[in-house]
């Protein structure tokens, strides 16, 4: 078939990628002059499969309450006259039911634990390089109440398949020396040695190279405007192409991944997508051969950061902003990335390097991606991965193709119904 896919973030050249090794006359539309020029671009790098539990849980009201007020708070919310923001913040908090959050929790973990799986595949079949480290991940906790919840949280995803060992401070230490110097609050920690770290964007740059060797075409600089249809089907794609002119684009079927921005296509149809940006934050710093900065990536609890060394660079990314579309940089947030990596660990690289970044994460309520198809027959969604997008990227591009091609895929998630 030939497949239209709307945009060219790691879900969608992954998407792309599978669709091309199955057949496919696949064509990528992409806004930006290049792949993974957006929420892909700086994020934390975590392929953190074994830590998807969703955002919206029993403890997050209480936690998001206080931090109201808090220019430099993890999560801050700020008002807008946006319906959308206000329908996506009342049911983050029905999400965060204990039902909910025990259900939302399987389909991410799911869904996670297969894309790793997938990744590895096409590392292994491809050799594709991208600052990748096998050293996984290592939550750290200053606070014994939340680091007691932590290891029941751990006992339970044992459970599921999860590798979550409860470390203490010294076996931290131990596992990354580097928090020898700052880690004197640790009180204990949580290591998953089957996770991954890596550069988001050199992955989906390099991936969409390969699969333009392979015959997928990237058109880049398209801004898609809109999605025509006709009974069930879609029928073509409205944009304005690369030399600025409108250009109607068709093909037999259509992918939406287009991130943040979906729901400005979807909405039109009367196809749901509670998708709303929660931008975040990152900083990223060079670090010399005297500089001491961690090799295994960290997860800090209390400030809801990810520290993840990437060659020659150590990333930190967190926080999260419901507060529309806009990328403006806050300073105290900046500076609030700065402050902690460097309280963590002292000699972490060259301050004077330091570069900030902010992109929008894709989120929905619940942190359960909308992926399969739609209302229309020919019309399939891959969105809404929120902060788990690098992770999720290769098993929903491939688990997708699967749907695409009728197949069954190998992973028990809840699919959206081909037809509503």
């Amino acid at each position: 078939m030939r497949i239209l896919i709307l945009g060219a973030g790691v879900i969608g050249v992954s998407t792309a990628w599978y669709l091309a090794q199955d057949g496919h006359e696949v064509t990528v539309l992409e806004r930006q002059p290049s792949a993974g020029l957006e929420t892909s671009f700086a994020n934390g790098g975590q392929i953190s499969a074994s830590y998807a539990e969703p955002w919206a849980n029993p403890e997050a009201p209480r936690k998001i309450l206080g931090w109201l007020g808090r220019a430099d708070a993890p999560l801050r919310f700020s008002p807008r006259a946006d319906w959308q923001q206000w329908r996506w913040g009342l049911q983050f908090l029905l999400e965060c039911l204990p039902s909910r959050t025990s259900h939302n929790t399987l389909q991410c973990l799911n869904l996670a634990l297969f894309s790793r799986e997938a990744l590895k595949t096409l590392r292994a079949d491809t050799g594709i390089r991208y600052d990748h480290l096998e050293r996984g991940i290592l939550q750290i906790y200053v606070d014994e109440r939340e680091f007691a919840q932590g290891a029941r949280a751990a006992e339970l995803m044992r459970r599921y398949g999860c590798d979550r060992v409860v470390k203490t401070r010294a076996e931290c230490i131990g596992i990354e020396p580097a928090l020898a110097e700052g880690g004197e609050q640790i009180v204990g920690g949580i290591y998953t040695a089957t996770d991954e770290s890596g550069d988001a964007h050199l992955f989906t740059q390099a991936l969409a190279a390969r699969a333009a060797a392979q015959g997928v075409r990237f058109r880049y600089g398209v801004n898609v405007e809109s999605i025509a249809t006709a009974g069930d089907a879609a029928i073509s794609v409205r944009c304005v192409n690369e030399d600025r002119r409108k250009e109607v684009v068709q093909a037999d079927a259509y992918v939406v991944a287009m991130g943040s921005y979906s729901p400005f296509v979807l909405h039109p149809l009367g196809i749901p997508a509670l998708v709303y940006p929660l931008k975040g934050y990152s900083m990223t710093i060079d670090v010399g051969v005297d500089d001491v900065a961690p090799q295994v990536s960290i997860t800090d609890l209390a400030w809801k950061i990810v520290l993840t060394r990437l060659g020659e660079r150590l990333r930190v990314a967190g926080t999260a902003e419901l507060s529309g579309y806009g990328l403006a940089l806050d300073p105290v947030r900046c500076q609030a990335l700065l402050k902690r990596s460097f309280e963590l660990f002292p000699r972490a690289g060259k301050r004077e390097t330091v570069r900030y970044w902010a992109g929008l994460r894709p989120a929905t309520p619940s942190n359960v991606p909308l992926l399969g198809g739609s209302r229309y027959r020919n019309l399939w969604l891959n969105t809404g991965h929120g902060t788990l997008g690098w992770t999720m990227a290769c098993g929903s591009g491939k688990a997708l193709a699967d749907l695409i091609g009728g197949r069954k895929p190998q992973v028990d998630f809840a699919f959206l119904a081909q037809r509503r």
